[in-house]
């Protein structure tokens, strides 16, 4: 484990962007996101960014391919340009596990080439918890926001930023910065742990510390499908979609081709289970209820996912969608619903 003081952390971010292009979170009017670092920019304390990092990897909106087409000739455009080294400083636990989420259904044969390569060239710096928000409910689905995933696990004290190297990417990242870092002592392993404790109990006392998942998760499609709960929590939904675009392990994308009088691009682009034009085929919409539009959302978070990915859940309880819903709509109070007293 390394450290360096708080008070040197742009000497640190500009020794890392030297090699390679550094994303940390930033404050801005709409809320901390994640921008480039340049020299100056100061890093948020806000807990978390407004959306996740997955635009990082699965971005918004990506042009796939060019198609130029000159009579009866098409002529096929890779135009891809994600092969630089990047950073991403200041990851939540939470953020950090949605990766693992999104791998396995892009990595997953056959493998989506474009996420693959941002995930090669990406290093997670991810950041510990120590002051989690009262939506926070990641140790629902047994994530340490004390001690988060990550190539470089970082913890931040008053005056010192503590960096522990977990895997091979990571120890060479920190071994270029062993000029500007100092070996830490017992004394600083003892300082960690005291900020894991304070961070564990900080969480212990959150409104949601409670929720309990263990009545879904795999093979329970029978026992939640039919549940006339759905009719109940569903009926305020707008189907706005808003849930679905801050929430960092969502995957439904649309693939649309424009016309631009003198070739084709093709584009990729976040979708949304809850719209009702959503896989609308010719022969019409498979969800044609904003019922069934609602389960579809949280019965694949909570069943449908785990059933077919070794009981993970594609929730990771970052509690973006309870702060962002418009009805106050959102996975806890489905949970809780479907449930019962387990969660109350």
């Amino acid at each position: 484990m390394r450290k360096i003081a708080v008070s040197r952390i742009q000497e640190l971010f500009a020794a890392i962007a030297a090699g390679q292009t550094l994303y940390l979170p930033v404050d801005t009017k709409a809320g901390a996101k994640f921008e480039q670092w340049e020299s100056g920019k100061q890093l948020s304390s806000a807990l978390n960014t407004v959306r996740s990092a997955k635009d990082f990897f699965f971005p918004q909106t990506e042009n796939l391919m060019d198609f130029r087409v000159e009579g009866k000739k098409i002529e096929i455009i890779d135009t891809r340009r994600e092969s630089e080294d990047f950073v991403l400083f200041g990851v939540r636990a939470c953020d950090v596990r949605s990766f693992t989420v999104l791998d396995r259904v892009f990595l997953a044969e056959p493998v989506d080439t474009y996420y693959k390569n941002r995930r090669e060239h990406g290093l997670i710096m991810s950041m510990s918890c120590t002051r989690p928000a009262e939506t926070c409910f990641c140790g629902t689905f047994g994530i340490d926001a004390a001690e988060p995933e990550g190539d470089v696990v970082c913890h931040m004290t008053a005056d010192t930023l503590y960096l522990d190297a977990k895997t091979e990417k990571g120890s060479a990242l920190l071994e270029g910065l062993s000029a500007l870092t100092e070996d830490c002592a017992a004394e600083d392993e003892a300082a960690v742990e005291r900020h894991r404790e304070l961070s564990h109990e900080r969480l212990s006392k959150l409104p949601l510390a409670s929720l309990s998942a263990d009545r879904f998760g795999a093979d329970k499609t029978d026992e939640f499908f039919n549940d006339p709960a759905w009719k109940s929590l569903s009926e305020a939904c707008l189907g706005c979609g808003t849930c679905t675009f801050v929430c960092p392990t969502c995957q439904c994308y649309d693939i649309q081709d424009f016309d631009t009088g003198h070739g084709v691009k093709r584009f990729r682009c976040w979708d949304s289970c809850m719209y009702s034009d959503f896989t609308k085929m010719s022969a019409g919409q498979p969800r044609l209820t904003q019922l069934e539009r609602f389960r579809q959302r949280f019965m694949h978070k909570l069943v449908y996912y785990p059933t077919n990915n070794d009981g993970l859940f594609s929730c990771v309880g970052c509690g973006r969608c309870l702060s962002k819903c418009p009805i106050q709509m959102n996975i806890v109070k489905v949970m809780k619903q479907l449930g019962g007293k387990q969660n109350d």
